[in-house]
């Protein structure tokens, strides 16, 4: 009997006929849950159908891209998903499954990956293999070959990509884009000069097209083979192609590039690099582990050491001092609309949270327009045309910062005092009144205590969020006003999230995500230590008021 089955029998126990038979309203009931079983059955299959698709077509991707290992973990997690959700019973782990998943992907992933990024040279220049490399500077080190015979050219297109048609001097006919080689083709149509001017299964452009797209058909060099010695075919025109060959000549014996022209040579410096005797470094390398290299240049560049501690202590200054704002005034403000007698609170509440309705972001880009010094609104409107410098001085725009993040958080203080207020038995503000304490006794030695217990672990997770609050500090200042001893775009508002930021996306040097990875392990690092030894106080004071 199935479990459906069971269960139908033993919804309630119902009148029978006399020959023992169930009576009419059970079999219904039966008949109801068996319908609900099927369209169950449908549903599941239909979406785990979709899954094991999707699956499919990243499993192939991955074998296609030889990515082995990932395509290994693809295929043993598309098993265990069909597993958990075709076998009967398990119902736990098929509601915990698409959780763990996420979890997995999303964050556990994304934390081991940012730590092995951390030990590597990964940014700018040294983004793949060591074969990816020299058969880049192959590529890009071309110069055009003296006295190379014209090809004429004609520019194609399929499927959004540049593809280039060219006829060579003795009448041969070939085609080939930046991303594949030349190849001969026989099916072209040629005009009257003997030029091939079209090819099936290509959209020929025309001169209006060609100059339309005349960055991209200038960026297009068509590897002669596979092999980036043997030079390529590039035009300047889209009529007239010529013949390149790399000037840097890679020897695989000595592992050495020769500049052809200067008969320099370049060496692998072990760093993921290839430079020459007198430190002369060409700009593509690859990526290499570099042990704790970037841990220790953090806070040995000079570059970067002096900006580094300024926004590390200011870092902390910002957030406990965000803390401490939005926690005292949200704490003003939910004592003084939580009286009974107070007339129109619930409009005076909503006002308070309207802060909290808009999304982070656009309040940072709002009030930057409202402080701008020269065409903001406070200056020009509120202080008559004055010049207050309140994003540019490296304090008053420290100021405003602060100013702007009480804005948008006490709100949220607001809510969480106001609950954990109205929590608070009344009887105990009844018996310490009635022993002579005033209000503000009460408050400090009953009030206080009671809702650090509740509110402690609140204002931890505060300090956390506004250790990395990137959107407050991006938007409204970015981070400025620029300090002036270094080459790096590092100010005085800059945090350590924004600072990661920026040294991850090269705004004023190259990315470089390894440094960054590592300055995020150093936050990860302060942010979890803050946090234990305040949970540890806590509980601390957990024990003080029981």
């Amino acid at each position: 009997m199935t479990q459906v089955s069971k269960l139908a029998n033993d919804v309630g126990p119902g009148p029978r006929d006399a020959s023992g038979q169930q009576s009419p309203q059970q079999r219904a009931t039966k008949k109801s849950y068996n319908l609900d079983s099927v369209k169950g059955a449908l549903v599941k299959v239909v979406l785990l159908g979709l899954v094991d698709a999707f699956a499919v077509f990243v499993l192939i991707t991955l074998f296609l891209n030889e990515s082995w290992a990932i395509l290994v973990v693809a295929a043993v997690v598309t098993l265990l998903v069909n597993w958990i959700y075709l076998r009967k019973g398990g119902l736990p782990a098929k509601y915990l499954a698409p959780g763990v998943f996420f979890l997995v992907v999303f964050q556990v992933f994304v934390v081991f990956y940012s730590g092995y990024i951390a030990f590597t040279n990964y940014g700018d220049g040294h983004n793949s293999s060591k074969d990816d490399a020299i058969s880049a500077i192959q590529l890009t080190a071309q110069k055009r070959v003296p006295d190379s015979p014209s090809f004429k050219t004609t520019v194609l297109k399929q499927n959004d990509e540049l593809f280039l048609l060219f006829t060579n001097p003795d009448g041969a006919v070939t085609v080939g884009s930046a991303s594949e080689p030349l190849a001969t083709v026989t099916d072209a149509t040629l005009d009257g000069t003997g030029k091939a001017v079209s090819l099936p299964g290509f959209e020929t452009l025309n001169f209006a097209q060609i100059v339309a797209n005349q960055t991209a058909i200038l960026g297009i060099s068509v590897p002669a083979s596979d092999d980036p010695a043997q030079g390529s075919l590039r035009t300047a025109d889209g009529s007239t192609a010529y013949a390149f060959k790399p000037n840097m000549v890679y020897d695989a014996n000595t592992d050495t590039f020769t500049d052809v022209e200067t008969g320099v040579t370049f060496t692998d410096n072990g760093e993921g690099a290839f430079v020459s005797e007198n430190g002369e470094r060409l700009a593509t390398g690859w990526k290499i582990n570099v042990g704790f290299d970037n841990f220790v240049r953090a806070f040995t560049d000079p570059d970067l050491l002096g900006p580094l501690l300024s926004v590390i202590a200011w870092t902390f200054t910002f957030a406990i001092a965000s803390v401490i704002l939005t926690f005292s005034l949200g704490l003003f403000l939910a004592i003084t609309f939580n009286r009974d007698d107070l007339r129109g609170k619930k409009v005076y509440r909503v006002l308070m949270i309207l802060p909290y309705a808009f999304p982070a972001f656009l309040s940072g880009l709002v009030w930057s327009g409202i402080l701008n010094p020269q065409f903001g609104w406070l200056n020009q409107t509120l202080l008559g045309g004055a010049e207050i410098g309140w994003l540019t001085d490296p304090v008053l725009a420290k100021i405003s910062v602060l100013v702007v993040n009480l804005w948008l958080g006490f709100p949220y203080m607001f809510l969480v005092c106001t609950g954990a207020l109205q929590s608070l038995p009344t009887e105990l503000d009844e018996a310490a009144r009635v022993d002579g304490a005033g209000a503000w006794r009460v408050f400090t030695s009953i009030k206080l205590p009671l809702l650090l217990v509740s509110i402690a672990p609140l204002l931890i997770a505060s300090f956390a969020f506004n250790f990395n609050n990137f959107n407050v500090i991006y938007m409204l200042t970015g981070g400025g006003p620029r300090f002036e001893d270094t080459t790096r775009a590092i100010g005085s508002t800059d945090i350590l999230i924004t600072l990661v930021y920026k040294v991850a996306f090269g705004q004023g040097t190259g990315r470089d995500y390894g440094l960054a990875s590592a300055l995020a392990i150093v936050i990860f690092v302060i942010v979890a230590t803050v946090s234990a030894v305040s949970f540890k106080q806590t509980k601390a004071l957990e024990e003080v008021n029981r």
